[in-house]
């Protein structure tokens, strides 16, 4: 149990009152400790850090009940009470009766996980590909450490595109926040684009891509599953490692490479799955942004006013999906009535006997050519509109002309068409297939329009 580990109050500061002052100086005390040759550090040095802390304007404050009011240098030493009585640091006595605070072992690594969360690093798949790769390829006397690692490092891989496809989920859950067209396009463009696909989607498609690496991978995994020697060997190494029998390590070194190949033939679903979402997600922004859009008199205009009025209502109010029965305006919508006398003009249809089928016939009428050339010509106009990646690749050939890249910026912009372009651009630019690619740049605004400037690259053509 992870208390018996850390004691039950190591999150205590974390989860009180005062979190952000403990958080800040637990940070303060780990920069100092991470650049000396140890995680132990002279209590005078430390006791200055958070004294100089807790000079600072910008520090959090402590509360009075605390020790709020009293000087830095007490609230500095408080600190340090209280961390090594929650079990985050331990303070022990050299033979020249200097005090040390260290940090636990246990606290370095969980501080590391929570930095990372809180500075939103990104999983770098490229490192951990790599890294099996060339674990699998190398001629090493320690085969037993070396499948170890690749055990590990397919695990985290495994673990970052699991975390991929939810966090993906989580941004298509969280769309029933945002509730102007404005506000779905910037968490699309901006925060979606940068967070998601730029820093992770996109490498996943081309520089990450595992199916580069995968077969070879695959099959010097079983070809080393196939070698005695390299079992016998593993299985040494892994026999005092783990202090087993050797017969028990050699079954675990088949274990542990059909693991990792099993794991590199799921990863397909996986990829699917986040293709998938990706694409899901986009949709429903986009159709989100659309029904917001919605208006006029028909009866998509009138469905969507009406569902935005009982949407509002709910929020105001703070009704569960429930509370839809208890909004007074509905009562007016529907009306049920009995009938006491069943006829043809009643809900209820009388069953018709069986009749002799006596067919019609057929009359052939000269259709119009004016009308059906007006029909033809709107048909065709209403195809031209429809946008699709092979016309949005021709759209940008034709603007680029003989240039390799231009700005967004460059491109027409004067009508809502024009703009409704530009997204289908930076939409499908994320697709490995499309002959461009695109370089996100800073905001801009051209004839009333304000987006996020980006360029658009050619990319090389291939030979056939």
């Amino acid at each position: 149990m992870i208390f018996q580990v850390t004691g039950e109050n190591f999150f205590m500061p974390l989860a009180s009152p005062n979190k952000t002052v403990y958080w800040e100086c637990i940070c303060k005390l780990f920069s100092v400790m991470d650049h000396q040759l140890s995680f132990g550090v002279e209590r005078d040095a430390v006791v200055e850090e958070l004294q100089y802390y807790f000079e600072q304007a910008q520090a959090a404050d402590l509360p009075e009940d605390e020790i709020g009011g009293r000087s830095s240098r007490d609230q500095a030493n408080w600190m340090i009470r209280k961390l090594e009585a929650y079990g985050w640091i331990d303070i022990e006595t050299d033979k020249s009766y200097v005090q040390r605070v260290n940090f636990r072992e246990y606290a370095v690594r969980i501080l590391r996980t929570l930095l990372e969360v809180e500075e939103g690093r990104r999983v770098e798949y490229q490192g951990y590909i790599y890294t099996i790769y060339s674990l699998v390829r190398s001629d090493t006397q320690s085969p037993g450490i070396v499948l170890l690692s690749i055990v590990e490092n397919t695990d985290m891989l495994i673990t970052g595109l699991k975390n991929l496809s939810s966090s993906i989920k989580n941004y298509i859950d969280e769309l029933t926040k945002y509730r102007t067209p404005a506000e779905i396009m910037d968490v699309l463009f901006n925060d979606y684009m940068e967070n998601i696909v730029d820093k992770a989607y996109h490498r996943l498609l081309t520089s990450d891509n595992v199916s580069k690496f995968r077969p070879e991978i695959v099959q010097r995994l079983e070809e080393k599953s196939r070698d005695p020697e390299y079992v016998r060997q593993a299985a040494q190494e892994l026999s005092a490692i783990r202090e087993i029998p050797e017969e028990e390590a050699a079954e675990l070194v088949y274990h542990l490479i059909h693991q990792v190949v099993d794991a590199f033939g799921s990863m397909d679903e996986i990829l699917s799955e986040i293709n998938h979402k990706n694409a899901q997600y986009q949709r429903a922004a986009m159709n989100r942004a659309k029904f917001y859009l919605i208006g006029g008199e028909d009866i998509r205009g009138q469905l969507k006013e009406l569902l935005s009025g009982m949407s509002e209502r709910i929020l105001a109010e703070q009704m569960d999906l429930a509370g839809i029965y208890r909004i007074e305006f509905l009562d007016g919508l529907i009306r049920l009535y009995s009938a006491s006398v069943l006829d043809e003009r009643s809900l209820y249809k009388p069953i018709e006997g069986k009749k002799a089928f006596k067919p019609e016939a057929v009359t052939l009428q000269d259709v119009d050519p004016r009308v059906r050339n007006e029909k033809m010509r709107r048909m065709m106009e209403k195809l031209e509109k429809v946008l699709d990646p092979v016309k949005i690749e021709h759209y940008v050939d034709m603007v680029l002309g003989n240039r390799e890249s231009a700005a967004s910026s460059e491109f027409p912009l004067d009508t809502d068409e024009d703009f409704v372009k530009l997204i289908y651009i930076r939409l499908y630019g994320q697709r490995k297939n499309m002959r461009y690619e695109i370089r996100l740049g800073d905001e801009t605004e051209k004839n009333g329009y304000r987006f996020r400037n980006y360029t658009i690259v050619r990319k090389p053509r291939r030979n056939s």
